[in-house]
């Protein structure tokens, strides 16, 4: 078994995985949930999210090409931080929010599928899970191009939803706009904040990424860029066309829209919600393998895990595990309770990583991506901020 992931994504890959993985199927479900708290003004709490995020992602963008290993955040904190134990608790913090995110699109997207077809919920949930985890050992090419496929179709959906939305008749409330309460757009904008997730997970491809110092932040900064407009934008023919007493109370928004837009049943809708789970999945458990392959590399504990296989160039036992633990978790676990936990985790882990930015570029200010000071820093106080916020409405 070799000891390395071979070298084969280049930036129009890469950039597709990051808009895939945070595209997701969160923005089928999650504008509703927004619009429940910013009402109209939904838009602005999803740009909001956007800004929040933007710190964050340009830290990374900066480590990236300081330090492109697979278990990307795990890297960056062990080598800025001195502290390896720190470092493989961070990274198993990653691969664990890695399994509860595709075990929960998992349960969504098989519940789409049910809507679709008559097929039974647990077989569609091993099938798929396993369909997909063997994909993932297959080749990250594959991987890859199979998610960008995804991509297209998920994104084609949402253009559609955009169409449907900006043609449709606008409510009463869009004509007479009120005045901006901001305490419901900055809890909208925590709640948005969670289909941002992703971007982090474009660092732990940097083994397999050819020129990761140029690569890397360009498909940081792309994919979180495209990703704020695309949603703005359903966001803005979301609240346009559907009244937000019907908003606000739907698991399935985007369905809405196309009902009022074009009629029908929104069928269409969650054909293509299915597609953007299986995105969803299939881009998780790349990413979280990768993390327990660079883990493998700091650890004895899991050294096991530090092996490709020698013709597809994949961690084939991270894989596997990965794989298992999804379909375990989407069979029998409340992923749903789980689920809120992910964005706690995460941002606890902005929080960590802004602050070892900030302790790495006083010790080496160079690097061959370099922001101001000024970005971590915030980065650090807006991830702090927003998980406060979150645990202060947990509580």
């Amino acid at each position: 078994m070799a000891e390395h992931l071979k070298r084969r994504v280049g930036l129009g890959l890469l950039t597709a995985y990051g808009v895939g993985v945070m595209v997701g199927a969160g923005i089928y479900v999650l504008v509703g949930a927004v619009a429940g708290e910013a009402g109209l003004w939904a838009p602005m709490a999803f740009l909001l999210a956007g800004v929040i995020a933007a710190p964050t992602a340009l830290s990374y963008s900066e480590f990236s090409s300081r330090i492109p290993e697979a278990a990307g955040e795990a890297a960056f904190v062990g080598k800025s931080l001195n502290s390896q134990t720190l470092a493989v608790l961070v990274g198993l913090a990653i691969v664990a929010v890695g399994m509860i995110s595709a075990a929960a699109v998992l349960r969504g997207g098989v519940g789409y599928l049910t809507i679709v077809l008559d097929v039974p919920w647990g077989w569609s949930i091993v099938g798929i899970g396993a369909a997909l985890t063997a994909v993932a050992i297959f080749g990250v090419m594959e991987s890859l191009s199979l998610a960008a496929v995804f991509t297209v179709v998920e994104l084609l959906g949402l253009v559609l939803v955009v169409w449907a939305g900006m043609t449709a008749p606008a409510v009463p409330d869009w004509t007479a706009l009120p005045a901006p309460v901001w305490t419901g757009i900055g809890a909208g904008a925590v709640l948005a904040f969670f289909a941002f997730i992703g971007f982090e997970d474009i660092v732990n491809m940097a083994e397999e990424v050819s020129n990761p110092e140029r690569t890397m932040p360009r498909a940081i900064l792309i994919a979180l860029g495209v990703t704020t407009l695309i949603y703005a934008l359903v966001a803005v023919a979301t609240v346009r066309a559907v009244p937000l007493s019907l908003l606000a109370g739907s698991e399935k928004p985007l369905a809405l829209v196309w009902q009022i837009g074009m009629g029908g049943d929104g069928r269409f809708l969650s054909s293509i919600a299915v597609f953007a789970a299986l995105n969803g999945v299939l881009a998780q458990i790349v990413m979280a393998s990768r993390v327990l392959f660079g883990l493998g590399r700091r650890t004895p504990f899991l050294a096991v895990f530090h092996h490709a296989h020698p013709r597809t160039g994949t961690p084939v036992l991270a894989s596997l595990l990965v794989g298992g633990a999804v379909i375990v978790a989407a069979l029998f676990l409340n992923v749903s309770v789980l689920a809120e936990a992910t964005s706690q985790i995460l941002l606890t882990v902005f929080v960590i990583v802004n602050f070892a930015l900030i302790v790495l570029k006083r010790k080496n200010p160079e690097a061959p991506f370099r922001v101001p000071m000024i970005v971590p820093v915030s980065g650090l106080i807006l991830s702090a901020a927003a998980l406060a916020f979150n645990l202060v409405d947990v509580l």
